[in-house]
């Protein structure tokens, strides 16, 4: 008999809300099994490991932020644009438990503790998001209506740590205006940057 994916999906669903909410040591097999209401062989047959587990979550979690960049590339022709969709994204969903935090950004945090397979993973969602942002940058600064202050890169990266700061912060503080607070000012700097240099 074919396995059936809503059951997997079902099983991937699961491990994100309970990462978001407590990391890759705050959930077991048990856990799932008993919200998503089925036995733990029957995970066990789907993901025998729990890295196996974590590490397709984390690549289905790649390619839907891969899917997303595609899909504001597609929307806003403009990089500033661009940019305040992608914080504009992350606006919208901060004040949700299940989607307040990046599932990356969470992992990275725990990567001297998490096997190197799902580090392996977690290093090519930072690098894939890292590289658009510079891309984004480096449009903008051709266009002139971004002005970056070291180097596309360096600003990319700033940029992303930025972000994901944010969200910290705003966990931290228990205020989802936070993150618009951070993220809005980055921004503001980007774009007054570039006026000031014309």
């Amino acid at each position: 008999m074919a396995s059936s994916p809503s059951t997997a999906d079902a099983i991937l669903r699961c491990a994100r809300t309970a990462i978001i909410a407590g990391g890759y040591n705050g959930f077991s097999y048990a856990d799932i099994a008993t919200v998503v209401g089925i036995r733990k062989a029957s995970i066990h047959h789907h993901f025998p490991t729990k890295v196996d587990l974590v590490r397709t979550l984390v690549k289905q979690y790649r390619e839907e932020a891969e899917a997303g960049i595609a899909d504001f590339e597609r929307r806003f022709p403009d990089p500033l644009d661009q940019l305040l969709a992608y914080t504009g994204y992350w606006e919208a969903c901060i004040g949700d438990l299940e989607t307040s935090y990046c599932l990356c950004a969470l992992l990275a945090t725990q990567i001297p503790v998490l096997p190197d397979e799902i580090v392996f993973e977690l290093r090519a969602y930072f690098r894939t998001l890292s590289a658009w942002l510079a891309s984004v940058l480096e449009r903008g600064v051709r266009q002139g209506t971004i002005a970056v202050s070291e180097s596309v890169h360096a600003d990319a990266e700033a940029l992303m740590a930025a972000v994901h700061g944010a969200m910290l912060s705003a966990r931290a503080y228990g205020d989802p205006q936070v993150f618009a607070t951070v993220t809005h000012a980055v921004i503001d700097r980007l774009r007054t940057g570039a006026t000031h240099t014309r």
